[in-house]
């Protein structure tokens, strides 16, 4: 803790509009902390006063709160006046977070080195024959060159295994293309024996481009890139979030939360943001991490990159799959490929097979299941409660990836793979989380976060956002109507949503009536108007099951 022993601090900390609550005791009393730059300090004159002012009303819970302070205070004290005394000293305690503590890691100290011979990728020699097969296959008549590219491994790699596939009797050279040396070479299928092979090849799998990873060598990618490393601190937090508006309350809550990189339960009304948050946590993570496009484990091949819920990160320019004196071959293994740490959302959409394997019979090979593809990332389950299948399967398969960080998957030959559950595993519901999880459950998830309704100065804040994102001008007379009118008289609570939606209706409305978009009351009125529906109940003759 650090305190603060200047009596000028005290004055600027009761000069001081806004708090935070963790500044009190209790909500709104024995105010004895003060936050400067981000960083909590105790105000010891502030301290001693609430103390004194807490055992003359004898209030046992302040006095304990405020008496640990002090012993704290006084350990730091004597420690000062055996050193020298307090002459020119303000603070106690821990010094200030430099620049450095105050940003997030970012930087990525994961690099897959790329094999420099075929023994390097950690893959058999009948398994690369395979794939080179399959490659041929497909292409028909292909180039060294190319193979190296379709294959993400370098020449160098490859090259002494094409005389051996010669010498078999598997391929043959059909001609040259361009003066690459023996990278320029073509490559077919040789009867009988290429087509006979090439068919056991297709047998095993059809998968044939970016040749997998050993899963150990995956597993090791994964531990090294883990989303424990990262550090979000009070200053970085609100750079991330500096487009939503959010109490500190919340601020609190969160950034511990994705720090301990385990589980986060948001809960709330709707239209408050739940899933907004979750989406820029992202932000906070910052760096860039490397997947492979697949995996190989005894035999099998899964695949992980996902185009769809993957971003690739763009690089400066394309590799080159031959190395020579004037080029420079890849930098790094192209079996793998740089992403965005993932943010994958799923809604009510969620099936349990999702979360398994799942078999190509046509293919023959494995897709990856969604929480391997958000490794060393985010997986939120949005609308948590709404998903087809019922909450408590969802929640049971969750119980061991949550305790030990660890997954099982199995294969359709009933192999069993242990695989990292390292994410950031996020729900996100508007129900009551009591009646969708037990208290075992609830337990695992360490972090439960309630999203709540903005007061009415924050609801004014979102409209100056809003407003500012939709280049319309702000009209602070036009939003007191609005609340006079459409809030106050039935208490309707405030949504973090709305400001957005009610000025979308209000653009829409604007261009029908070709007039420029602004807060007239009859504006305002039309907008709300096809937004919120009226409380009175009626009959439309129809009747709809929620249940």
């Amino acid at each position: 803790m650090r305190f603060i022993i200047a009596p000028e601090f005290h004055q600027q900390m009761l000069e001081m509009d806004y708090h935070m609550p963790d500044c009190y005791v209790r909500p709104g009393e024995y105010l004895h902390h003060m936050y400067i730059d981000g960083v909590k300090y105790v105000i010891v004159p502030a301290m001693l006063e609430c103390l004194q002012e807490a055992i003359e009303r004898n209030d046992e819970d302040a006095i304990r709160h405020l008496t640990l302070h002090k012993q704290q205070y006084d350990l730091l004290l004597q420690d000062a006046l055996r050193r020298g005394g307090l002459e020119g000293v303000t603070l106690l305690g821990d010094p200030p977070p430099d620049d450095d503590e105050a940003v997030p890691v970012t930087n990525n100290p994961y690099f897959p080195q790329s094999p420099s011979r075929w023994e390097d990728t950690g893959l058999n020699l009948p398994f690369l024959f395979d794939m080179i097969m399959r490659a041929i296959y497909n292409r028909g008549r292909i180039t060294g060159n190319d193979l190296s590219l379709d294959l993400k491994l370098p020449f160098r790699c490859i090259e002494p295994i094409m005389p051996l596939m010669r010498k078999q009797g598997l391929i043959d050279i059909v001609g040259q293309k361009g003066s690459g040396g023996d990278a320029a070479y073509e490559y077919e299928l040789k009867p009988p024996k290429g087509p006979m092979a090439v068919q056991d090849a297709l047998d095993k799998t059809n998968y044939s481009g970016p040749t997998p990873v050993p899963y150990d060598d995956y597993i090791e990618s994964v531990l090294a890139q883990t989303v424990r490393k990262l550090v979000v601190t009070r200053r970085s937090i609100r750079r991330a979030f500096e487009d939503l508006i959010i109490t500190d309350t919340v601020f609190n809550e969160i950034g511990p939360a994705i720090n301990s990189a385990s589980s986060i339960f948001f809960f709330g009304f709707p239209g408050n943001g739940k899933t907004s948050v979750a989406e820029r946590i992202t932000r906070l993570m910052g760096d860039e991490i490397f997947i492979p496009y697949a995996v190989e484990a005894n035999g099998q091949i899964i695949k992980v990159f996902d185009p769809i819920l993957h971003q690739p990160v763009k690089e400066d320019s394309e590799p080159e799959a031959v190395d020579s004196f004037l080029k420079k071959g890849p930098t790094y293994d192209q079996r793998y490929i740089k992403i965005k740490r993932p943010t994958i959302v799923v809604g009510g959409e969620l099936t349990m097979p999702m979360l398994d394997l799942k078999y190509n019979p046509i293919g023959k090979f494995y897709e990856a299941p969604l929480q391997m593809k958000a490794n060393g990332g985010i997986f939120m389950i949005d609308d948590f409660g709404r998903q087809q299948l019922r909450p408590m399967d969802l929640l049971n398969r969750w119980i061991v990836p949550l305790e030990k960080r660890y997954d099982y998957l199995t294969t359709i030959t009933g192999n069993k793979l242990e695989i990292p559950f390292d994410e950031l595993l996020i729900f996100s519901t508007n129900l009551d989380p009591t009646q969708l999880a037990d208290e075992a459950f609830l337990r695992r998830i360490k972090f439960k976060i309630e999203i709540r309704d903005p007061d009415e100065q924050q609801f004014r804040q979102i409209w100056r956002l809003v407003c500012k994102s939709r280049r319309v001008e702000y009209d602070e007379a036009g939003i007191d109507y609005l609340i006079e009118k459409w809030y106050r008289p039935t208490k309707r609570p405030f949504r973090m949503c709305q400001p957005r939606d009610i000025l979308d209706q209000m653009i829409s409305i604007s261009k029908y009536n070709m007039e420029r978009p602004s807060f007239t009351p009859d504006l305002i009125d039309a907008g709300c108007s096809t937004y919120f529906i009226n409380d009175a109940k009626r009959d439309f003759g129809a009747k709809v099951r929620l249940d």
